[in-house]
C-alpha cells in the first residue's frame, strides 16, 4: 500500500485548480491528458495565465516532422529580460544575496532594473548584438543575475559556470561557443576556506581569443556606472531566439552545448511555477544551486512570477550544518529547494529544524538532484515540517525544467514523484518502446514536445549528437536516460541512471573530463568511472587497469584525486578508486561503461552480445551492494 505523508487543503484559488475548473474537469490526470493532448492550446494558456509581455501571434504549436523540428509560438516576438522585471513593486526586494561568510545584501526591484538597462547598455557599448554570447565564471550572487539579464535584454546567448571548474574545464564549454564578454570571479568562500580566483581567471582568459572585455565581479558596479540612468531597451525576438548555453558532458569528447530557446526555458519553468508549486508575486524562493546548475537558471526565471529570490553562495552546511535552515527561518521562505542529498544529510547529522527553526511560512520544499529516498520523504515529515508540500522534481539540464513534479493540488505518497508536469508526455517504456505496466520498471520517456526542449547542441552538424543524445531508444520519443517505474496512485519513483553519464552530488558529468586527467598518470593503462546506487543517492566509481610493471598505491590514487580537483572540479572527483584486472569492451574496442553501470547495480546487462571479453563482467558482481 502506498503511504500518503500530506494531504493538500484545497480552496480553490491555485492556478491549477482554477484551470482545472474552466476546463470542467474533475481530476489533475483529466487536466493533464488535455494538456499533451492540445500542446498549442495548453502552453498559449500558459502564456496567458503567466501574463507573458510581447505578441504571441496566432499559431502556437507546429508539429514537425519529428520531435526536434516542431516549433512553439512561430510569430510571437517578446524579450526575456523584460518579462523577468514586469511583475515586482518598486519598492519590494528583487533579490536577496547571503555569503558562506555572513555577508547579506539585498537589491529592489527599482534598483535591478535601472542595473540591468545600465547593463544592456555597457554592453552594447562594447559591441554586443543579438545573438552574441556572453559567459560567466562565478559564485551565485546578483551581479551574475544582473548580468545575465542585461545580455537577454540585448538578445546574447548567456552561458554560466561555477568557480570551482579548472581553468581548461572552463575552456572545454565556452571556448566552444566563443564569448565576447566574460565576467570572472575574484573568488569566493567555500567550506571555511577563501578560494583567490584571479590567476584562473586570467588563464582562462589567454584561453579563450574571442574575448573583447573581461569584467571582474570587483570591477561590475564601475563598469555600468556611466551607463546608470541608460533608458531599458528590450529586444524583441523570436520565440526560439537562443538565450542560453548549458552543458551536459556525455562519455566521448567535450562538453555538448545545449542551446536553449531563453523564452522556452521562461514558459516552462515559469508554468511549473505556477502550475506544480503555486508560487506568486512576493513570494520568497530559495533554491540551493551554483551557476554551474541548470536549477540556476530556473531560480532566475522565478523573478518573472516577481517573486523575491533568494540567493546562497558557499557550501551548504558550514559554518554549521544547520545553515540553509538558518536561511529559510530568518528569511521567511515560502519556496526551499534543495537537493536529494542535503536532505539525506541533515538526517544523518541528525538536525530536527521543526523543533530549532520556524518554518511556518514555508509551503514547498522542492527536491531535485538525484532519486530522494523513502526514508528521507520519512524525515521531512517527521522533522523538517509536518504540514509541507514535499515537490520531488525530476528533469535536467538537457530540457532546463521538470519531466516530473509536485502537484498541489494531489497527496504526496512516501518515495514517489507525484505526476508528470502540465504538457510534459512523460511516460515509462519497457524494452519493446510500450508504455509499461504499473510498477514495471523501464526508460523514463517524454512523446510529446515541449518549448524547452533544446533548440539544437552548438555546431552539431545536422543534429547528429541532438537525435543521438535522445532518440537512439525509440524512434521519436525523448528517452531520457532514467530508470523508473509508474504509481497506482499517478505517481512516479526514480531509481537513478539508465545510462553511461555520471550523477556526481546531483550533478551530471562526463566521464571523458575524467579521463582526460587520470590517464596522463603513468601507473594508468585506462580508466572507467561509474555511477552505483549508494545509500539512498551515488557514487562515482572510477576503475583503473594498472600499466605491467607499475605500482598503484595510496599515493597515486591520493595524486589522482588532487589532479581531478584543481584540473577539473570537486565534482569529478569519484568516491572510489578500484584497480580492476580488465575492462569490458565491444569488438570494435571501445570501453563498455553502460554493462559495469548495469553489473554493480544488480541489473541485467543490456548489450553483453557485443562484448569481446564478456567474461571480463563477473569480476564486477563482487562490487553489488
Amino acid at each position: 500500500m502506498n503511504q500518503k505523508l500530506w494531504e493538500p487543503h484545497l480552496s480553490g484559488d491555485s492556478a491549477v485548480e482554477k484551470l482545472q475548473a474552466e476546463k470542467g474537469f474533475t481530476s489533475y490526470q483529466e487536466l493533464h491528458s488535455w494538456s499533451i493532448e492540445n500542446p498549442g492550446e495548453f502552453w498559449s494558456k500558459a502564456w496567458d495565465d503567466l501574463e507573458v509581455v510581447g505578441s504571441k501571434g496566432s499559431i502556437f504549436y507546429t508539429k514537425g516532422k519529428d520531435f526536434i523540428s516542431s516549433t512553439f509560438f512561430s510569430q510571437a516576438r517578446l524579450n526575456v529580460a523584460q518579462n523577468l522585471l514586469a511583475k515586482g513593486e518598486d519598492t519590494d526586494f528583487a533579490i536577496v544575496s547571503i555569503l558562506e561568510d555572513g555577508t547579506r545584501s539585498e537589491i529592489t526591484w527599482a534598483e535591478l532594473r535601472i542595473k540591468v538597462a545600465a547593463t544592456a547598455a555597457a554592453m552594447r557599448a562594447e559591441g554586443v548584438v543579438a545573438g552574441d554570447r556572453v559567459v560567466a565564471w562565478v559564485p551565485n550572487i546578483t551581479e551574475t543575475i544582473v548580468y545575465a539579464l542585461g545580455a537577454l535584454s540585448v538578445g546574447a546567448v548567456v552561458s554560466t559556470a561555477s568557480p570551482d571548474f579548472a581553468p581548461h574545464a572552463v575552456e572545454d564549454r565556452f571556448g566552444q561557443i566563443e564569448p565576447k564578454i566574460f565576467l570572472a570571479a575574484d573568488g569566493y568562500h567555500y567550506n571555511g576556506k577563501f578560494f583567490d580566483c584571479l590567476e584562473k581567471s586570467q588563464q582562462i582568459e589567454k584561453l579563450l581569443p574571442t574575448l573583447k572585455k573581461t569584467v571582474r565581479v570587483s570591477e561590475f558596479e564601475d563598469w555600468i556606472k556611466p551607463f546608470i540612468g541608460s533608458e531599458a531597451v528590450y529586444e524583441q525576438l523570436p520565440f526560439d531566439h537562443p538565450g542560453f548555453v548549458l552543458f551536459s558532458s556525455g562519455t566521448t569528447g567535450k562538453p555538448k552545448c545545449i542551446t536553449h530557446s531563453g523564452a522556452g526555458v521562461m514558459l516552462k519553468a515559469q508554468a511549473e511555477m505556477l502550475y506544480q508549486f503555486n508560487i506568486s508575486e512576493g513570494n520568497k524562493v530559495f533554491f540551493f544551486t551554483t551557476c554551474g546548475w541548470m536549477m540556476w537558471n530556473w531560480l532566475t526565471m522565478a523573478l518573472g512570477r516577481g517573486a523575491t529570490i533568494v540567493l546562497f553562495d558557499g557550501a551548504p552546511m558550514a559554518p554549521t550544518p544547520s545553515r540553509l535552515f538558518d536561511i529559510a527561518h530568518n528569511e521567511k521562505l515560502n519556496f526551499f529547494g534543495v537537493s536529494a542529498k542535503f536532505i539525506d544529510s541533515a538526517h544523518k547529522e541528525g538536525l530536527v529544524p521543526a523543533s530549532t527553526h520556524d518554518l511556518s511560512s514555508l509551503k514547498t520544499i522542492g527536491s531535485t538532484g538525484s532519486v530522494l529516498s523513502p526514508e528521507s520523504f520519512d524525515y521531512v515529515y517527521s522533522s523538517i515540517k509536518a504540514d509541507v508540500h514535499l515537490a520531488s522534481m525530476s528533469g535536467g539540464t538537457d530540457i532546463c525544467g521538470c519531466f516530473l513534479a509536485g502537484v498541489p493540488t494531489q497527496p504526496v505518497y512516501r518515495g514517489e514523484l507525484q505526476a508528470p508536469c502540465l504538457g510534459m508526455a512523460t511516460d515509462v517504456f519497457d524494452s519493446q518502446g510500450k508504455s509499461a505496466a504499473i510498477d514495471e520498471k523501464g526508460e523514463l520517456v517524454c512523446t510529446v514536445p515541449f518549448p524547452s526542449k533544446p533548440l539544437g547542441f552548438w555546431n552539431d552538424t545536422n543534429n547528429e549528437k541532438y537525435l543521438a543524445a535522445y532518440f537512439e531508444g525509440f524512434p521519436g520519443v525523448w528517452t531520457h536516460g532514467d530508470f523508473a517505474s509508474k504509481s497506482a496512485t499517478g505517481g512516479f519513483t526514480l531509481y537513478g541512471r539508465s545510462d553511461a553519464t555520471l550523477n556526481s552530488k546531483g550533478v551530471r558529468i562526463g566521464t571523458a573530463e575524467i579521463y582526460r586527467v587520470v590517464e596522463t598518470f603513468p601507473q594508468v593503462q585506462e580508466a572507467m568511472a561509474v555511477s552505483q546506487d549508494w545509500d539512498g543517492d551515488t557514487r562515482v566509481i572510477l576503475f583503473v587497469v594498472v600499466k605491467a610493471g607499475q605500482e598503484f598505491n595510496e599515493a597515486v590514487e591520493k595524486e589522482i584525486k588532487t589532479a581531478l580537483r584543481t584540473q577539473a572540479s570537486p565534482r569529478h572527483v569519484p568516491d572510489l578508486i578500484v584497480v580492476a584486472p580488465e575492462l569490458p569492451r565491444t569488438k570494435s574496442n571501445k570501453l563498455v561503461e553502460l554493462a559495469v553501470t548495469d553489473v554493480i547495480n544488480g541489473r541485467e546487462v543490456r548489450n553483453r552480445d557485443a562484448l569481446a571479453n564478456p567474461d571480463s563482467l563477473d569480476w564486477f558482481k563482487g562490487l553489488v551492494p
